[in-house]
């Protein structure tokens, strides 16, 4: 069965002037002869991505979208009309986003994240960026501790709004937030609580022994890039410490006090400087 909207092998069924068909009698793309590799004969398989054209007739090709099908992605906006907006995913036929499914109007040059599905009267893989709906509620095999990938698709008066897992909706409140994310920014994260809507409450930093380790391991770090000496000490606004580590001033103090004791830095009034 051929699927639109997404990467999959089929077999070349007839070689012919315009290019391969894949598939087989009942069910077959067509996969142009310029997109088309040489050296391939009937019963080779070969991987396209299957979309449609300006028809609404399914095509083939060998190049590769930014996103498929039950996929979210942050892609351009590059052109807006009467009927919806176009978004650059990678491919000569740009993405459809309709008005009804934008959560804000878009404009040509936005950014936007979009999840990926099939319109239903035309078959044709359109964009949406109102995302409800197009989560994966299943989060059953997540468990707090966790670590997750994320991407940034919003901001609410509780926190920042990610993707998890590239198929989960989560949340990171606004108190665990210690540098400023953009959106479509993929980052890497840990559940903090699976709730019973379904939903994930998210922390960028782990919780406990684990989250000293972490923050000193970046304070060391900086430490290396900056030539040996920060100038952050426990009198150093929390924005400083922010802006420099992104740590609270919190993890900042305790992981400093571990390395002093253990002797891998050494504190002084402008600050910290790693031991040789």
């Amino acid at each position: 069965m051929i699927h639109i909207g997404r990467t999959q092998r089929l077999p070349v069924w007839e070689n012919q002037p315009e290019g391969l068909y894949l598939g087989d009698a009942d069910e077959h793309v067509l996969l142009p002869r310029r997109l088309a590799p040489h050296g391939y004969v009937e019963g080779d398989w070969i991987e396209v991505f299957v979309y449609t054209d300006s028809e609404d007739e399914p095509v083939a090709t060998t190049q590769t979208p930014l996103a498929e099908v039950g996929q979210f992605a942050c892609l351009q906006v590059v052109d807006v009309t009467r009927h919806g907006a176009f978004l650059d995913w990678g491919l000569p036929k740009d993405l459809f986003a309709p008005f009804a499914r934008q959560h804000r109007p878009m404009r040509r040059g936005d950014w936007v994240v979009v999840g990926l599905s099939l319109h239903k009267s035309t078959g044709r893989v359109i964009a949406s960026s109102t995302l409800k709906g197009l989560f994966d509620d299943d989060v059953d095999r997540l468990q707090p501790g966790d670590p997750v990938s994320l991407m940034v698709y919003g901001f609410n008066d509780r926190g920042v709004q990610v993707i998890v897992e590239g198929r989960h909706a989560g949340l990171i409140f606004h108190d665990r937030v210690f540098r400023r994310l953009r959106l479509g920014e993929e980052l890497q994260g840990f559940v903090r609580i699976v709730r019973d809507d379904h939903r994930l409450d998210i922390t960028l930093q782990r919780e406990g022994r684990k989250a000293n380790v972490d923050a000193e391991a970046v304070i060391l770090g900086a430490l290396d890039d900056a030539g040996g000496s920060l100038p952050l000490h426990d009198r150093s606004p929390p924005e400083a410490i922010r802006d420099a580590l992104g740590l609270s001033k919190k993890a900042f103090k305790r992981a400093v006090g571990t390395l002093y004791k253990d002797r891998v830095i050494t504190l002084s009034e402008s600050g910290i400087r790693r031991v040789d």
